[in-house]
């Protein structure tokens, strides 16, 4: 879509960092038409990884994770409708109800909703948390402070962070994770062995293969029963078994939704199948035009990456979005990244020692590089990074190997000689014949 005049209107549906970024990046690349962003929390948009980190911790304010200060808004002419709804679309009419009764007009519509923690039928009351709000970690962190004991069901990225913070205020966590190993789906079976121990190391018991099945309220806390008839006391449960996109305004649109991924189908450009209407954020299932398949990611990086993408894109520039996702998780003096998208048949290699907790796991699919991810190894991180981008032919030997520079997998430019000519990598008589 081009040609958006001073008299047109974008609205932005949904108060976190992908919604934020897409109006920056509209006012960066000149854009002077209306721009309201639609969000129906009370904070001002945030990033969303502190929450079960530095916010629980009590390390930052709400302040520090802001995306932009209050004032920041009134200086870029971005309205900012906080603790509001967008109830319904009208694709036909180009126009969004709030719930408030109001109707705002648009020339493009970006739906940034996110996603919602999933809940589990018969897990509910004043000590049930899970973490998706500021006020969600603000619920959980005052009660921490008088837990003696807190039980996490699902051993996923939140879960793990959650339980290192309360372990580090002197809280004895008990995870419960149905899966045989935690992790195993997202990193592999090394790295959800190799965080069991580091958690056991402080103290934390991640029991694998377990699953609570009910649960039951006392007057001093709960009971949680396990499929193998046990019964284990807590006085505080917090639920992290994943997430549910929230699509049901592109559900009440007709926009078309990715069976595979639950999101809301995109392009490679962020458009839905209504031309108006753009999907950034964990809603967003889009075409990867380097992948080939569309895939949803409920990541911070890619989020910030979809809104300034999609700016581009309302204002006619035909960009497509072929980044690699890419997260982070701090545990303990541990940092775990990946980076990448691997596929089902994609081969691991490992290079570094699982025993010393110092290692990174290669996505090898058909000699190119697709994925890794690294524990304390940046390196292997970086060098991933350059390759991810450009052809390359790689061996599980080479990556297993730490002697082998991953250097040497990258395109290797001419080089040119002093005298101007260019240096091909054959032979003078080879490059004229």
């Amino acid at each position: 879509m081009s040609g958006l005049s001073s008299s047109s209107c974008v609205v932005l549906v949904g108060g976190g960092v992908a919604s934020a970024a897409a109006g920056a990046g509209l006012r960066v690349q000149g854009y002077d038409g209306r721009v309201v962003l639609v969000s129906d929390e009370l904070h001002l948009p945030y990033e969303r990884p502190p929450l079960s980190k530095e916010y629980l911790s009590g390390k930052f304010d709400v302040a520090d994770f802001q995306t932009h200060p209050e004032g920041w808004y009134a200086e870029n002419e971005i309205e900012v409708l906080l603790g509001t709804r967008v109830s319904s679309v009208d694709p036909v009419a180009r126009r969004v109800t709030l719930s408030d009764g109001a109707a705002l007009e648009y020339d493009a519509l970006v739906l940034a909703t996110g996603v919602r923690a999933r809940a589990l039928p018969g897990f509910t009351g004043d000590r049930v948390h899970s973490i998706r709000s500021i006020t969600d970690t603000e619920r959980l962190a005052s009660r921490l402070t008088q837990s003696q004991h807190l039980a996490i069901l699902g051993a996923g990225f939140i879960g793990c962070e959650v339980a290192a913070i309360a372990a580090a205020q002197g809280v004895r966590v008990t995870v419960f994770e149905p899966a045989p190993v935690p992790l195993a789906r997202a990193l592999g079976a090394d790295f959800g062995r190799t965080m069991v121990d580091i958690h056991a190391d402080h103290g934390v018991e991640i029991r694998s293969g377990h699953q609570v099945t009910s649960m039951t309220e006392t007057d001093d806390g709960l009971l949680l029963h396990t499929a193998d008839g046990e019964t284990i006391a807590c006085d505080e449960l917090l639920v992290g078994v994943g997430s549910i996109p929230n699509t049901e305004l592109a559900v009440a649109a007709g926009l078309r939704i990715d069976e595979a991924t639950g999101g809301i189908a995109t392009d490679e450009f962020g458009r839905t199948s209504d031309p108006r209407i753009y999907a950034i954020g964990d809603v967003a299932s889009r075409l990867h035009p380097i992948l080939g398949r569309a895939i949803r990611v409920e990541h911070h990086d890619t989020a910030q990456r979809h809104g300034a993408n999609v700016a581009a894109n309302i204002l006619g520039h035909e960009e497509p979005f072929s980044d690699a996702p890419y997260f982070w998780s701090d545990q303990y003096d541990h940092s775990l990244k990946a980076l990448g998208h691997a596929g089902p048949d994609a081969t691991t290699v490992i290079r570094g020692s699982v025993e010393d907790r110092c290692f990174s796991v290669f996505s090898l699919e058909d000699g190119r590089v697709t994925a890794v991810a690294t524990l304390d190894r940046p390196r292997d991180l970086m060098a991933t990074r350059k390759l991810l981008g450009v052809p390359h032919q790689a061996t599980a030997e080479q990556l297993a190997d730490e002697g082998f520079d991953l250097k040497a997998l990258l395109p290797q430019r001419p080089r040119t000689r002093p005298n101007g000519a260019r240096q091909s990598g054959v032979c003078p008589s080879e490059a004229c014949s």
